[in-house]
């Protein structure tokens, strides 16, 4: 063979490589589509669920009292004492004064939230934040009808509230199945941010079961959910309801790509309670529980970090009757593991006050079984003004620096809380929000130092080393809980 026949060869030989690699790579290529999936069509969704969502607004009616042209900002109080001791009014004109006319009170804005229809008859859900304290209640659907509606019940531990429209022939929406729900999943909100009306989000499910000391374990989600999307549904891909738009995670106030949805099958529950006796029920066993730590289980020889230690009991409650003491560590309640502290009152909470359960509890490097007969935890009511003037609230530099305003406690709401002391917190915004702290909260205690006023509040917070996360002992509803407000960065 001379020499251009084998450079014809080895070039052949080549062009034939190539062309097998060539061949090849299509193949390839045309493999990779089949398990890349398209974005989802959500068109369908918004056509199908759109119509069971609605808009509400609600009012606060203001008394606006006028005497004849006199500032109406004035005291009450300081009109009548410039009347009773003959002075003369500031600013009042100088002509003969009119009778006091009759107070008018006068409808205000109070916020805009969202809700879905639940049945054809007219019952919403929404949050319970978004019409407590509300006079009046506007619930507009997508059709532009407006229904004035009654409040039904609200149950703020879930702040979850059902309200009630004099209307028939609804859409309602479908309720999905939230152990159906998976992480990666695509999820769709329908609500009013900012008072848009049926604005669309979507995004996906970012984890489940998401415990943020709250009384819920939460869906997270990084569908865009801004003010005004509280209340409105969280719908998956069947068109289904699977949680309610409650609460975002945020440094500035609006969306930073975490929020947080109260599970559908929670929130029915509620609702079932709110619509047949106005109001929720929820057990109690009268324990102080905290998580148990992991060298804390290494030592009671636990083996593995669950369950919820009890660091104290409450004379003559249901857990001291049944013999539960400080240092148990309850692994189970009615057979059900108890994976994290938060378990437990979720769990005792779910149970209908009256009945009897079975508490497993480790002492002493053995596992026993109590029985105990479930309580009730009294209504949560909201504090109520105390007769007088109440103390108004404080903002101290280094407490502003933290993001809090708070005030003292009266007398009255001392008592009706059944404290010594404390401060509640009037407005909680930047570190102290980021913590879970916020409006009425009562703190009881700043980095472990106790507070009984304002001024022994101050002087723990002066004290306190910035550069480090502040622990702050809390009390929300029955429970004290600990927060830790951790220095800006």
């Amino acid at each position: 063979m001379d020499w251009k026949t084998l450079h014809s060869c080895l070039l052949a030989g080549v062009l034939v490589t190539t062309s097998s690699v060539a061949l090849v790579v299509p193949i390839v290529v045309q493999a990779q589509p089949a398990s890349v999936r398209g974005l989802p069509d959500f068109t369908d969704l918004v056509e199908q669920v759109g119509p069971a969502v609605v808009n509400i607004r609600t009012v606060e009616k203001i008394s606006s009292p006028s005497l004849g042209g006199v500032d109406s900002a004035m005291d009450e109080e300081m009109r009548e004492f410039f009347k009773r001791f003959g002075i003369p009014i500031p600013n009042a004109p100088r002509q003969p004064q009119r009778p006091p006319q009759r107070q008018q009170p006068e409808e205000q804005p109070r916020g805009v939230g969202s809700g879905f229809i639940l049945s054809a008859d007219g019952f919403v859900m929404t949050n319970a934040h978004v019409v407590e304290g509300a006079d009046e209640v506007l619930v507009t659907l997508t059709d532009s009808r407006e229904f004035k509606a009654k409040i039904v019940g609200l149950d703020k531990r879930t702040d979850v509230a059902v309200v009630k429209i004099q209307a028939s022939g609804l859409p309602a929406v479908k309720i999905g199945d939230v152990q159906r729900l998976k992480v990666g999943e695509w999820v769709m909100a329908i609500g009013s941010p900012f008072g848009l009306e049926n604005t669309v989000t979507a995004g996906i499910v970012s984890a489940k079961q998401r415990d943020t000391g709250e009384y819920l374990p939460f869906i997270q989600t990084d569908v865009a959910i801004n003010p005004g999307n509280s209340g409105g549904p969280l719908i998956n891909m069947r068109g289904e309801v699977v949680g309610i738009n409650s609460q975002i995670y945020s440094r500035s106030g609006g969306f930073m790509g975490i929020s947080f949805a109260i599970p559908i099958d929670e929130a029915m529950q509620v609702s079932e309670q709110l619509r047949s006796a106005g109001r929720v029920t929820r057990g109690r066993i009268g324990v102080q529980i905290g998580p148990v730590a992991k060298d804390i289980a290494e030592s009671l020889g636990l083996g593995k970090t669950q369950g919820a230690l009890v660091s104290g009991v409450e004379a003559g409650s249901p857990a001291d009757k049944a013999g539960i003491e400080a240092g148990d560590v309850i692994t189970k309640f009615d057979g059900k593991t108890i994976d994290k502290v938060s378990d437990l009152p979720r769990m005792v909470g779910s149970t209908k006050p009256g009945s009897k359960s079975t508490i497993t509890v480790f002492r002493r490097g053995s596992a026993r079984d109590l029985s105990i007969t479930i309580a009730e935890i009294e209504p949560e009511e909201p504090v109520r003004k105390a007769v007088g003037k109440q103390a108004p609230s404080k903002a101290s530099v280094a407490a502003q620096q933290l993001g809090l305003s708070v005030a003292e406690l009266t007398e009255a709401q001392k008592k009706e809380l059944k404290l010594k002391g404390g401060v509640r917190i009037e407005t909680a915004s930047d570190a102290a929000a980021r913590a879970g702290l916020r409006e009425g909260d009562v703190i009881l205690a700043i980095a472990n130092t106790e507070v009984a006023n304002l001024k022994e509040f101050d002087a723990a917070i002066t004290k306190a080393d910035k550069n480090k996360p502040l622990n702050v002992l809390f009390r929300r509803g029955e429970w004290a809980q600990y927060a830790l407000i951790r220095p800006a960065r």
